[in-house]
């Protein structure tokens, strides 16, 4: 087998090489995987969320040192050894990094890494869509290979959760990704038509 690029790690940042590398049509890549096939319900379907990141099938078995401020407690840390990566296995929230971290970067010396740069990379990876609305196109992207989506958010106790926080003080946002990220709002996961939107659905399949 040939191939213009060899990817070693089909995880979140080799399905989405994969593609881009693939996009123009002229170049050929192989993607080499140490974990299984990324099919069954346990990992696409969201509500068995919790199955897959614990399985030795799926997760490395990453455990942290015994944490000292924990009680010497060690915690485990799943790591997706399957398609799709970590990306197959976690619980689909989407979070954006913080800004005035990546600013922070930027001021520490890491030029090109400051939020406005990074920014149009966040928007170009994902559709943005709450319910058929799209998002404020200066901070959401609209034509990504990523579906970040919000829940329905029908029950009484979402609104009550978000007004406590107002409540106590708290900010609250109604795009924890766009312009005001601190605050209580909806939650946005990667879920798209009642399946996890993983990094291989997004990225490696379309490749």
């Amino acid at each position: 087998m040939e191939a213009d690029f060899v990817i070693v790690g089909a995880g979140s940042a080799g399905c989405a090489m994969a593609y881009r590398l693939s996009q123009d049509g002229r170049h050929s890549v192989v993607v080499i995987e140490h974990g299984g096939s990324d099919a069954g319900p346990l990992i696409q379907m969201p509500g068995a969320l919790s199955y897959p990141m614990n399985m030795a099938r799926y997760d490395w078995g990453y455990r942290t040192e015994p944490e000292p401020h924990l009680g010497n407690r060690v915690l485990a840390t799943p790591r997706g050894k399957v398609i799709g990566g970590s990306s197959s296995i976690n619980g689909m929230v989407f979070v954006r990094g913080h800004a005035k971290d990546f600013d922070h970067w930027a001021e520490s010396g890491a030029r090109g890494w400051g939020y406005a740069d990074v920014l149009p990379y966040f928007k170009r990876m994902e559709t943005w869509d709450d319910a058929g609305h799209g998002g404020d196109p200066a901070w959401r992207g609209s034509d990504g290979p990523l579906n970040v989506t919000r829940g329905r958010r029908e029950n009484p106790l979402f609104h009550a959760f978000v007004e406590a926080g107002r409540q106590a003080g708290y900010r609250v946002t109604q795009d924890y990704n766009g312009e005001q990220q601190e605050g209580f709002g909806p939650m946005e996961h990667t879920i798209h038509r009642g399946q996890r939107c993983s990094s291989a659905r997004a990225y490696l399949r379309p490749a």
